[in-house]
């Protein structure tokens, strides 16, 4: 196997694949009742989630998987075997406010304190954030938390670990 060179993701090097999860759509949010995230096959039957789900709660990129595959070759995930010791938040900028519907402003306002995200898409400008376990996580929640007062957006904690909860 190769070494990735500096700005080459791991995942780029190992083949990926989807395992889709199932939830009950919840009332007033995206009327999906499913959603796949990519993830790296640990086992037969085990995988580690590479990318933020955007629906899916209770699931942060890197926390491993048990998954079940049918006679179709979906894999369908049925437990979570390991935490990260991550967080996923959600982020959705208020379109009045001073970000505007910018989900690019979003990402740039939580990239300063270490975060990465990914915007659901230009009609709804959600952004997903994988929050590293090891990350400030007083800083970030201080900031989701007063820029959500003052207008800027509002933010769910999709997945949240216990050090989250007491910071």
């Amino acid at each position: 196997m190769s070494v990735p060179g500096a700005g080459e993701s791991v995942a780029a090097e190992v083949p990926l694949i989807k395992v889709w999860f199932r939830f009950v759509p919840r009332d007033g949010w995206l009327p999906h009742d499913r959603e796949g995230l990519w993830a790296v096959q640990m086992g037969a039957d085990t995988a580690r989630i590479e990318n933020v789900p955007f629906l899916q709660d209770g699931v942060a990129c890197g926390d491993i998987v048990r998954f079940t595959t049918d006679g179709d070759g979906v894999h369908w995930a049925v437990a979570q075997v390991a935490s990260s010791g991550g967080c996923t938040i959600r982020v959705l900028p208020v379109p009045d406010g001073p970000l505007g519907r910018s989900a690019a402003a979003v990402r740039e306002r939580l990239a300063r304190l270490g975060l990465s995200g990914e915007a659901f898409s230009d009609e709804f400008p959600l952004v997903a954030f994988d929050v590293p376990a090891g990350a400030d996580l007083r800083a970030i929640k201080a900031l989701l938390v007063r820029r959500q007062g003052e207008g800027w957006w509002h933010f769910v904690e999709g997945s949240v670990t216990e050090a989250w909860r007491e910071a």
